[in-house]
């Protein structure tokens, strides 16, 4: 490599420098803190309860609904987030076009297009958080009925019920992100067909 190959290098890497720099001023006046602090309370709240429900609901459930209980909120936090990485992956403008034809559902999926980050954030923080909250109470449950009834090893139980579910919610997420991405605008779609039954714009 020669010297006037190394000085165009280095003039891109300023240049992308810079172009960074004004993107972060950007962002930063944008910041939408009202949303951030509700977000912020409502993932509080939402968490808070449904641990209080978990402790005193799940506990006492028996092994095969505990487990059905595990494998449903393991899904569904998978299945949220395959819309919040569509939402952000999907093309604003089909939606735009859809919505000048008035199909149903599409100035719903023109809102949330338009309100990705936030979106995106619901749908992969906060429910998969409190997705996991509740999966994670289950598996306790579903390591102490293992051990109460079959008398397994208490190490070797956990170990398998916590890497288990570990396992079925991070591959299931990461199977979700490819289908997610080359299907965003069709689930983009068919959710916000959903959410229009209620949602009416």
């Amino acid at each position: 490599m020669n010297r006037e190959e190394k000085s165009k290098i280095k003039k891109e890497l300023r240049n992308l420098e810079v172009q960074t720099r004004r993107k972060e001023k950007k962002k930063k006046n944008l910041v939408n803190w009202k949303w951030i602090g509700t977000i912020f309370l409502f993932a509080f709240l939402l968490s808070v309860s449904l641990s209080f429900l978990s402790e005193t609901t799940i506990k006492q459930a028996t092994l095969p609904i505990s487990i059905l209980i595990t494998l449903f909120f393991i899904f569904l936090g998978i299945l949220f987030d395959i819309i919040g990485v569509a939402v952000t992956a999907s093309d604003e403008a089909i939606f735009h076009s859809m919505s000048a034809r008035k199909v149903k559902g599409a100035k719903v999926a023109v809102l949330f297009k338009k309100n990705a980050d936030k979106v995106s954030s619901f749908c992969c923080d906060v429910i998969g958080d409190v997705c996991g909250i509740i999966s994670g109470a289950a598996g306790v449950t579903i390591t102490a009925l293992l051990i109460s009834n079959f008398q397994f090893d208490l190490l070797l139980t956990t170990l398998i019920v916590t890497g288990s579910i570990s396992a079925l919610t991070i591959g299931g997420k990461a199977l979700g992100k490819s289908f997610a991405i080359n299907k965003s605008n069709i689930i983009l779609y068919e959710f916000a067909k959903v959410v229009a039954i209620f949602y009416r714009i």
